[in-house]
């Protein structure tokens, strides 16, 4: 179970440089997450820089690493991130920084060990046969950090408050999924369902020649609604977060939803364009994720 009480005024400051540098990871790395982050209060905006940093330092080395040295490297990761956890970190910026977040804020070290797990499912061209499959992935590479983010907020209604956290973060992950499927193509990955593939028709072929067909159409229009319906389960759990976690969890997942909205105007064209929200439409979410959350707690 996690804990879902406030950190002590008796532990240390945050280590200033290494959070810095975590603050410049988000940012350099996700916008709309860091914009998100902003909205938190500082102590808590400092403890989901160190654990944006933190994944993001794993999802690097499985996606950049070559294929000699990835396993290696995934591994030598989870050894630093046990060490954080443990009290004992190295030298690296972010381990620094997510040893004072973990020692701050109750973050389960679960669900970096599944985050480890997932991010090991893209070694060696994992086949995805179904959605089981693919839903699987989604929780252990982004699910999972709503269990990471909710203790830094503080959260009620216990188990089925996390399990709305990790909906909306199976939506983000499926929503990038659905904009990056030529950039996967490129690594040599497919994360669409072999079963819904077949079922709509798509080949592997079709796919290496980035034509949206109206089949593809169909696949893509298929998994876009499962990914709203995602986000429509995890913004269930938003009103219970504490303070002002919930409106930046709420922009968040409105800016990201946004990649849809694009996605669906480019007519599901995701081999010859990245769907994009952009800053000035991120902004312009903010009035209604607030207006939406006024309505839900009771003004």
């Amino acid at each position: 179970m996690i804990k879902t009480s406030l950190p002590s005024s008796h532990n240390p400051a945050a280590p200033v440089q290494a959070v810095a540098y975590c603050r410049d990871v988000t940012r350099d790395h996700s916008k709309t997450f860091f914009l998100g982050s902003r909205l938190f209060p500082m102590q808590q905006r400092q403890a989901v820089w160190a654990v944006y940093a933190a994944c993001r330092t794993g999802d690097d080395i499985a996606d950049e690493s070559t294929a000699d040295s990835v396993s290696a490297e995934l591994d030598a990761w989870w050894n630093r991130i046990q060490s954080a956890f443990a009290g004992r970190p190295g030298p690296d910026p972010v381990d620094a920084a997510l040893a004072w977040a973990a020692g701050t804020y109750p973050i389960p070290l679960s669900a970096f060990a599944e985050l480890h797990d997932g991010l090991r499912m893209d070694l060696g061209r994992h086949v995805y046969r179904d959605m089981d499959d693919l839903t699987l992935y989604c929780r252990r590479v982004a699910g999972v950090i709503g269990f990471m983010i909710a203790p830094v907020s503080g959260f009620s209604g216990g188990e089925k408050t996390l399990q709305h956290a990790l909906m909306l973060g199976q939506a983000m992950q499926l929503t990038n999924i659905l904009r990056d499927v030529g950039e996967d193509l490129t690594r040599g990955r497919v994360y669409l369902p072999q079963s819904l593939l077949s079922e709509y028709g798509v080949t592997p072929a079709d796919l290496e020649r980035g034509v949206v067909t109206p089949e593809y159409r169909a696949l893509m229009a298929h998994l876009c609604a499962l990914a709203r319906n995602w986000y429509a389960e995890g913004r269930a759990g938003i009103p219970c977060l504490h303070g002002s976690a919930r409106l930046a969890v709420a922009t968040a997942a409105r800016a990201y939803e946004g990649i849809l909205d694009d996605l669906e105007r480019a007519g599901y064209d995701n081999f010859n364009r990245r769907a994009y929200v952009s800053g000035t439409r991120k902004l312009l979410m903010l009035p209604r994720a607030w207006w939406e959350l006024r309505g839900a707690v009771g003004g």
